[in-house]
């Protein structure tokens, strides 16, 4: 039985009340649907190991940040319009990355396979639009711009018949990338 030593390590970050890593504190290794059972709020965290996606709105909803080993001192620098309210950890996937996109919504349009990431999915595919994806295999991130910039929205494999059902009616996905197990 050779489990044990398939064990990867442990995601952990720590959540603080104030910027700076001050104020009280909150650790976890998991995901997090709302901080407030936890903290008065958070403004600032510091991740030990692995790769997580912070929110600025309870049950993964809002503006979401991806953070991967680091400090980060002020939730504002982040993009963030409010303080950190969820957390979701992200497993590290090793093997084959696989996402299907789509230029409408329900899968329909222009579709194209993609192994690895994409700095402009404008230039690349002659796509002018990204409505609805679905994740074969591995996690990545979705990206407001080009080059992998602005806005991000992370997926798990599934299907996402339409981005604005989700709550991002006003962004346009224009660059992907594949969560790797170098966080």
């Amino acid at each position: 039985h050779r489990s044990s030593s398939m064990r990867t390590e442990t995601s952990r970050i720590i959540f603080y009340e104030e910027r700076n890593f001050q104020g009280r504190s909150y650790e976890t290794s998991s995901d997090c649907a709302d901080m407030s059972s936890h903290l008065s709020r958070c403004h600032s965290c510091r991740v030990e190991s692995g790769c997580f996606m912070v929110y600025d709105r309870t049950n993964f909803m809002g503006n979401q940040y991806f953070v991967r080993r680091g400090e980060y001192s002020d939730y504002q620098r982040m993009g963030m319009s409010d303080c950190i309210r969820s957390c979701r950890m992200i497993p590290m996937h090793r093997g084959q990355f696989r996402i299907r996109i789509y230029e409408r919504e329900d899968f329909g349009g222009q579709m194209h396979e993609c192994m690895e990431d994409c700095d402009s999915i404008m230039d690349r595919y002659r796509m002018s639009d990204c409505m609805s994806c679905h994740v074969m295999d591995g996690h990545w991130l979705m990206y407001e711009q080009p080059q992998f910039r602005g806005r991000m929205m992370y997926l798990r494999p599934g299907e996402y018949r339409s981005f604005r059902e989700m709550g991002y009616g006003g962004m346009r996905f224009m660059s992907m990338r594949r969560i790797m197990d170098s966080c």
